[in-house]
């Protein structure tokens, strides 16, 4: 069976000048000029196009209209704004770039495990990154590494809903990093309103009917399986499209189970079960995702793709790789960037955004 598939390319600095030449992305402060138009057969491609945007509609005139009114329906994903997210009292606008901060509650992390140890220590530290500007701390309570144990939830409810309590009583936007339905409804009463689960609610029976309930926010995140192990992996045809397809389906099969689809978010899930080779494809085609229509929440910090590249350095050596990921993530249009490294990621996005409003105000 064949498909398409549209990738925005070409970025710009500013559209003034270039009417008809050039479309906003995804309703962020990212311009494109042309499209990428790629088919695939099974699973394989076929065949690509580097189509400028103002050929496009001539280019989709000459497909079969199944494949053309396709690519048309990812061409309207693509240039709609992204509706703001609401998290209980606070309303996060989607049109420039976010930063959600991580907050292990955890010993055994992979990059921080156990630095803050007590529920005090862990406030602070959230606190902290909401200080530094981020605009959503990610509560977490159990690891999700390579070979990392899984904990029963009444430990992982324990560890996380004194933070999040403390937190939502200091007025911030949480989210609760977590596949199981108990720990989602426990962090959800304890004040978080956003779900981050990265096996997209097929983990636990009951985290459907519980996040559907809540009317918060969901992250999706693409994960091989979703079993114990999310890193277990049978392979990919083209990992690209066997990402995009799958979180496609997944969002599809949401909203037909009644949860709208302005409440869903997506995560291309980079490192789990997913190689080098295969994360490196993934970041230099984020744009594609815009196709599906939901916002882009991309999370690559201190991940051991930077250690390979980089002469196996630690986690806590991974600052500048992991800054540049997010930066190039951003200028692919990514709504949310996922990280540990707070106030040094703000300052790399305020200083894009100078340099973005410096172009539009002087196109």
């Amino acid at each position: 069976m064949r498909q398409i598939y549209l990738r925005p390319c070409a970025f710009i600095e500013t559209p003034v000048g270039f009417d008809g030449q050039a479309a906003r992305l995804a309703g962020t402060m990212v311009y494109f000029s042309a499209l990428e138009v790629i088919q695939t057969e099974g699973g394989k491609r076929h065949s690509k196009a580097l189509v400028a945007l103002s050929e496009l509609e001539t280019h989709l005139s000459d497909l079969p209209q199944e494949l053309g009114d396709k690519a048309r329906q990812q061409f309207a994903n693509i240039t709609a704004s992204r509706p703001a997210i609401k998290m209980g009292a606070r309303t996060i606008q989607l049109d420039q770039p976010r930063v959600m901060g991580i907050l292990n509650c955890t010993p055994d992390s992979f990059s921080d495990g156990g630095t803050h140890s007590d529920v005090e220590a862990q406030a602070l530290a959230g606190g902290e990154m909401a200080a530094a500007g981020a605009s959503i701390i990610d509560v977490g309570g159990e690891s999700t590494r390579p070979g990392a144990p899984l904990i029963w939830e009444g430990d992982e409810i324990k560890r996380v809903q004194p933070v999040i309590e403390r937190l939502a009583n200091a007025g911030h936007a949480l989210s609760i990093d977590t596949r199981k339905a108990a720990v989602m409804e426990a962090s959800l009463q304890a004040g978080a309103s956003m779900i981050n689960d990265i096996s997209a609610l097929l983990y636990d029976d009951r985290a459907l009917a519980v996040a559907k309930a809540s009317d918060c926010p969901i992250v999706l995140m693409h994960a091989p399986s979703q079993s114990s192990d999310p890193h277990k992996n049978d392979g990919y045809h083209d990992v690209l499209f066997d990402v995009y397809d799958w979180l496609e389906e997944r969002v599809e099969a949401l909203v037909a189970a009644g949860i709208a689809r302005q409440r869903l978010l997506i995560d291309p899930g980079l490192g789990f079960g997913k190689s080098l080779s295969d994360n490196l494809v993934l970041v230099n085609n984020l744009s594609l995702f815009h196709g599906i229509g939901c916002p882009i929440l991309f999370g690559a910090s201190r991940k051991r793709m930077i250690g390979a590249l980089s002469n196996e350095a630690p986690a806590d050596a991974r600052l500048g790789g992991s800054i540049f990921l997010a930066m190039k993530a951003v200028e692919q249009g990514a709504h949310i960037v996922r990280v540990h490294d707070v106030p040094e990621t703000v300052q790399a996005i305020h200083v894009w955004r100078g340099l973005r409003d410096s172009a539009l105000t002087a196109g």
